[in-house]
């Protein structure tokens, strides 16, 4: 049951991270109009926080203990 729970928490967390990165005063400092190899900052810094959010996600979930 200690697993679990441990477990939860640990997705908490990346729910709470989550949150921190797609709000309003992160959002903000990658708003330039600069571009990443073709592609808007922003646009850039959300699917690489997005995709970043997926594997740390599946390393919680698949992680045996």
């Amino acid at each position: 049951m200690v697993k679990s729970s441990w477990r939860g928490q640990r997705l908490v967390a990346l729910f709470l991270l989550g949150c921190l990165l797609f709000n309003y005063p992160v959002l903000v400092l990658f708003n330039l109009p600069t571009s990443v190899m073709g592609i808007p900052l922003i646009y850039a810094y959300l699917f690489t926080a997005w995709i970043a959010l997926i594997v740390l996600a599946a390393a919680v979930m698949e992680r045996r203990e």
